[in-house]
């Protein structure tokens, strides 16, 4: 139970940075430019944690590396950042708070993991407090940024059942770079291609995208993966919606933007959805497994 829980806090790292990521993209980083950003979000972060990990890919992991670094990284990366430049900050980030159903029902498909009924009731309840969050914008809606925020949830809740279904390989460190580094070398020709030369980069944004690959990409992954190792997609999925909540929060701490009665209600049942992700208590004096012993706390 006690690893559970530190478990639980390690992704929930992920989640929180996400939310920030938003801020960050939409207030520092160069418009116009979604697939050069993907590119400097991946490929350094990529390149640091290969360098932690200090492991390549062997076998069946190349090209398993090249399809989730497409899902998970690349294509993911590009379309947060376009939705991230075309919609405000709450409305991007709670968006995203859809992934404990479409990772629960990937689950279901891929792993056979039965959706139980605190899962569906959570997944319910953050979908609800999405509704009500989303209802009281008095801005217009971008649709493409809502379709491509739709799109990476979609495409990333995919990669991310696959990245489970496939195995711990050579810890999440590792597969994290390689899914980086492969994201990001994709994305670099598509770049060339339709966006032209790098935009030039000012001091801020420097800053934007150093905290965006440390931070937001390296560590987050870092421990989303971790999490997905050790917890049930299920779980991981409700703790994503700490995202969410830290978008709408930094909105009212930087932005100062006002929450209402009804926004209020929305937080509370999007947090009451988290609380269902814990696992039930073991009882205290039950028989445990003859060989059973304790797992390493590690994130490689």
């Amino acid at each position: 139970m006690e690893d559970t829980f530190r478990w639980t806090l390690v992704t929930a790292i992920a989640p929180i940075a996400w939310g920030t990521n938003y801020f960050v993209t939409h207030e520092y980083l160069p418009t116009g430019h979604p697939l050069y950003g993907a590119v400097f979000r991946a490929l350094p972060a990529g390149i640091l944690l290969l360098c932690v990990a200090r492991r390549l890919p062997r076998g069946v992991w190349w090209w398993r590396s090249l399809l989730l670094g497409v899902c998970n990284m690349g294509a993911f990366f590009a379309l947060i950042y376009l939705a991230s430049q075309l919609l405000p900050v709450s409305l991007a980030s709670t968006i995203m708070s859809a992934s404990p159903l479409t990772m629960t029902l990937f689950a279901w498909a891929l792993l056979a993991e039965r959706p139980t009924v605190p899962v569906l009731t959570g997944a319910a309840a953050g979908i609800a407090g999405v509704c009500l969050l989303l209802g009281t914008g008095t801005t217009a809606v971008n649709l493409r940024g809502v379709a491509a925020s739709v799109a990476a949830l979609t495409m990333s809740s995919f990669g991310y059942i696959l990245a489970k279904k496939w195995g711990r390989a050579d810890g999440p460190i590792a597969t994290t770079s390689w899914q980086l580094i492969a994201g990001g070398l994709v994305l670099i020709p598509f770049a060339v291609l339709f966006e032209g030369p790098p935009p030039h980069l000012d001091l801020p944004a420097i800053a934007g995208f150093a905290y965006v690959g440390l931070v937001a990409t390296a560590l987050a992954f870092t421990a989303w993966f971790a999490g997905l190792r050790h917890l049930s997609a299920a779980t991981v999925g409700l703790i994503g919606l700490l995202n969410p909540v830290t978008g709408v929060l930094l909105g009212v701490l930087v932005s100062g933007d006002v929450l209402t009665l009804r926004q209020l209600l929305g937080l509370a049942l999007v947090l009451f959805g988290i609380t269902l992700s814990r696992p039930r208590v073991r009882v205290v004096g039950a028989r445990r497994p003859p060989g059973l012993v304790s797992k390493r706390f590690d994130l490689g």
